[in-house]
């Protein structure tokens, strides 16, 4: 190949190539914990950020916080015939993980539980 002659020429990086910038990581260690999966957010797919150190996920979502509008169910399932854990009155924070199918999912943290609400009864946070 021939040298059109238009690129510069390399210069050496203002960065030293012996240190680079040390990284904080973590490391799972053996299987992940058995977790219960009406108290902590992590399905197969998906699990909330914060137990990013004790559960491996394909994905992991950070929680937006919501308020409920109206009375609404709390359920084990996206079956409108699944268990109802609770009762989240008006007012109530919901932290969203997932939007789909007019369902979130998610943690009601004065609950200490999770599941899933309708979306059209959540609003913007407080």
């Amino acid at each position: 190949m021939q040298n059109s002659d238009n690129s510069l020429p390399a210069t050496a990086s203002a960065a030293p190539v012996d240190n680079p910038p040390r990284r904080n990581r973590f490391a799972l260690s053996g299987r992940s914990i058995a977790i219960d999966p009406r108290r902590e957010a992590a399905r197969r797919d998906l699990a909330d950020v914060r137990l990013a150190d004790r559960v491996f996920a394909p994905h992991y979502a950070a929680p937006l916080q919501r308020v409920t509008t109206k009375a609404t169910a709390l359920r084990f399932a996206r079956d409108v015939d699944s268990e109802q854990l609770a009762v989240l009155n008006p007012g109530e924070v919901f932290e969203v993980l997932e939007l789909s199918g007019g369902l979130a999912w998610g943690s009601a943290p004065a609950q200490q539980l999770v599941g899933y609400v309708a979306a059209a009864d959540l609003g913007l946070p407080a």
